[in-house]
């Protein structure tokens, strides 16, 4: 499922649900208006939220990536169709169910419920999948699955708000509405004389959600794509498959962008080679990359905790330097470290300088 059909369905869900409320709080109260605005609001912010975190974490599982800069899908692409297709079906019914309550034909109504229970399950589902981030230990400085998770949370509220809202009318009201069909007019009766209307929708829930499978089938999607749209992923909660190798982070860190500034200043010594990238190196980024070689080789444990901290901080901050004088500053400011690094070097190396003058060699 291509990327670009995501982005369609969230400008398709806010138009909708934007319609939909402010229809419905048009003739509302004032605290009405105030709590459709504000869960309006919170709504189109958890799903700006989850398309931005979706949007770092866009990877499918078969592509070997960079941890620090992205991140695997939660949702399988290849079962991406499915999945959208049965929460647009959920929110269309919650926005039914929300503006017109029980003031429509019940079978109608059981159908708009079921769909919303279907909603509740599958948000359920990727609440759950959310919450089980492995990435997030890799240092990733993305969008977290926590906050990813606040779309379809709200998901859920109001429709367990909207299906005990129902109940509660239905617990006062009785339908009068008939059809010509005497079929559908004696169901009719059976369900507006009746209290058990949530009951009803979840019997209709297993028809629905079959129906709608067979279509989905026939649209080339898999009969268990609900499954394995959550499966079929890596680093997530429910994730069954296994990702490539990571790839090393290719950011230029704070050492890197000291060499790039002035030559007077961070004194460039030769171009050396990094992810098969050529850079300036001056002696500050040997300094630094040959104490982090001794750090890794007597303690990786120590060098784990320190590199996946660095990554975290430095790579988003380096980004920012990026001008001669921010260079500048930045070599100045290491120049402390930059002599620790070297103390240490001398007291833990037999050949120290040997062994700065080895980094970032370039092969012939």
């Amino acid at each position: 499922m291509e990327i670009g059909f995501f982005f369609i369905f969230i400008g398709l869900v806010c138009g909708l649900l934007i319609f939909g409320i402010y229809s419905l709080i048009r003739g509302a109260n004032r605290f009405k208006r105030l709590l459709s605005a504000l869960l309006i609001f919170s709504y189109g912010l958890g799903y700006l939220i989850f398309l931005m975190g979706f949007s770092v974490n866009s990877y499918d599982y078969r592509e070997a990536i960079d941890p620090i800069d992205n991140g695997y899908t939660p949702l399988a692409k290849d079962h991406l169709f499915s999945f959208l297709t049965f929460h647009f079906l959920s929110l269309f019914a919650l926005v039914k169910v929300w503006k017109k309550g029980k003031n429509q034909p019940p079978l109608l109504l059981v159908v708009y419920l079921a769909f919303l229970m279907i909603g509740i399950i599958i948000n359920l589902l990727l609440i759950m999948q959310l919450f089980g981030h492995e990435n997030d230990l890799a240092g990733n400085s993305g969008i977290s699955g926590f906050f990813m998770a606040m779309a379809p949370a709200l998901h859920v509220l109001i429709s367990f708000i909207l299906i005990l809202h129902v109940i509660k009318e239905e617990a006062h009201e009785a339908d009068k509405r008939s059809f010509k069909n005497r079929f559908l007019n004696q169901l009719n009766n059976r369900l507006k004389g009746s209290k058990m209307l949530p009951v009803w929708s979840l019997l209709a829930l297993f028809p629905i959600l079959f129906m709608v499978t067979i279509l989905l089938i026939l649209l080339g999607q898999e009969y268990d794509s609900l499954t394995k749209v959550f499966t079929e992923t890596a680093t997530w909660n429910f994730s069954q498959e296994t990702h490539p190798p990571y790839l090393d982070h290719t950011g230029h860190y704070l050492c890197t962008v000291a060499a790039c500034g002035s030559p007077e200043v961070v004194r460039p010594l030769r171009l050396g080679m990094r992810h098969g990238t050529e850079i300036i190196v001056n002696r500050q980024l040997l300094i630094a990359n040959a104490f982090e070689d001794l750090i890794q080789t007597k303690y990786p444990r120590v060098h784990k905790v320190i590199r996946g901290k660095y990554d975290k901080y430095g790579y988003p901050l380096s980004k920012d330097i990026n001008t001669k004088f921010k260079s500048n500053c930045t070599y100045l400011i290491m120049k402390p470290l930059e002599w620790l690094f070297l103390i240490y070097i001398y007291l833990n190396s037999q050949k120290p300088e040997k062994l700065i003058r080895k980094q970032y060699k370039m092969k012939f």
